[in-house]
Parts: C-alpha cells; sequence; structure tokens
C-alpha cells in the first residue's frame, strides 16, 4: 500500500535511479522534487504565476544540474561528453521555449508536457547519466 506522500508525486526517487555518485544522485533528486512540485501546480490549477514561477525554477535548477554534470564529465574527460552535453542542450532548448510559449499565453503546461518531462527525466538517468558512472567512479568520483 503506498503512502499519502507517494501518492501525490508524479515521479518518485527510488535507488534504481542512483548512478552511485552522491553529488548527482541529490542533484537528480532535487530535479524530481520539482518535477512534482510543477505536476502540483498544475494539476491543482494554481495561477499562471504561480505554474510560470515553479517552471522557471525547474528550468533554473535543471541548467545547475547539467552545469555541475557536464564539468564533472569534462574534467575527467568522459569520452562520450560531446553527446551528452549536446543532449543536455537540446532539453534545455525545449524547456526554453515551453517557458516562452507559457509567459506569453501560446502554450499551457499540459498533462503531455508532463509526462515528456518525467519520461525525460527517467529516461536520461536510466539510458545515459548511468553510461558515465563507471568512468567518474574509475576516476575516483564518489
Amino acid at each position: 500500500m503506498s503512502t499519502p506522500t507517494e501518492t501525490r508525486n508524479f515521479v518518485t526517487w527510488s535507488e534504481k535511479y542512483s548512478v552511485g555518485i552522491t553529488r548527482i544522485d541529490q542533484e537528480h533528486q532535487r530535479l524530481m522534487d520539482l518535477l512534482n512540485e510543477l505536476h502540483v501546480a498544475v494539476t491543482a490549477g494554481r495561477g499562471a504565476d504561480v505554474v510560470g514561477k515553479v517552471l522557471a525554477g525547474l528550468a533554473s535548477y535543471t541548467i545547475t544540474h547539467f552545469t555541475n554534470e557536464e564539468m564533472l564529465l569534462r574534467t575527467h574527460k568522459y569520452p562520450d561528453y560531446q553527446r551528452h552535453r549536446e543532449q543536455h542542450q537540446e532539453l534545455i532548448d525545449v524547456v526554453q521555449q515551453l517557458q516562452r510559449d507559457f509567459r506569453t499565453g501560446k502554450a499551457d503546461i499540459s498533462k503531455e508536457t508532463l509526462l515528456f518531462l518525467q519520461r525525460w527525466l527517467i529516461g536520461h538517468i536510466l539510458g545515459v547519466d548511468r553510461k558515465y558512472a563507471p568512468h567518474l567512479k574509475a576516476a575516483g568520483v564518489t
């Protein structure tokens, strides 16, 4: 049986998402928390100002996380760094366009948008971030 917290979460952190690097895992958990905040703001019908602030916070922290992650990959000469960085930039571009469209009234944050962000985050962690974990661990990053 799920707890009330679990039923409210749009995405819930679990060890299956861990890449085994504490700082990155903590940042991934924060991204999930922010995505949950956005989900709550949208589904509760909060005003555009509240949804816009939550979306801005998610976008800002996403850039912070990507910058931190890319610094680690660059510092430790991860061989697939450029491709990884390009994937980050693709999401940044999508989110920035979403913010512009939301601010100008061209788009709402829909269930499909939330699902896209959820799938992207989980897919990126499990499919892409996990690939760099052995490289960083071999370099002594914990």
